[in-house]
């Protein structure tokens, strides 16, 4: 995957479209997000480059509550690109 802001932007309508809001903040993170779980809200280091905010997203994605089910096609096709890249990682 390369790490473009189209790419950036696909990855996170799917966080989106399963419930959650992307918020960019600044903060000392330890690993560049913060996951308030009863809220659905991600909140990622604002200071953060495309590749950065790309990495993090992809590391993230597993620990999301996420219904494949409920994401359109599309985001199904990037779910499981995302979720085949954090696996090999």
């Amino acid at each position: 995957m390369k790490y473009t802001q189209h790419n950036l932007d696909k990855i996170e309508k799917v966080v989106e479209e399963a419930g959650y809001v992307i918020r960019y903040e600044r903060g000392t993170f330890q690993s560049g997000y913060c996951i308030l779980q009863a809220k659905k809200v991600v909140v990622l280091n604002k200071f953060f480059q495309t590749e950065g905010r790309i990495n993090v997203l992809i590391d993230l994605m597993p620990q999301l509550d996420i219904n494949v089910d409920t994401l359109t096609h599309e985001s199904q096709k990037v779910y499981e690109e995302v979720m085949s890249v954090g696996s090999s990682r």
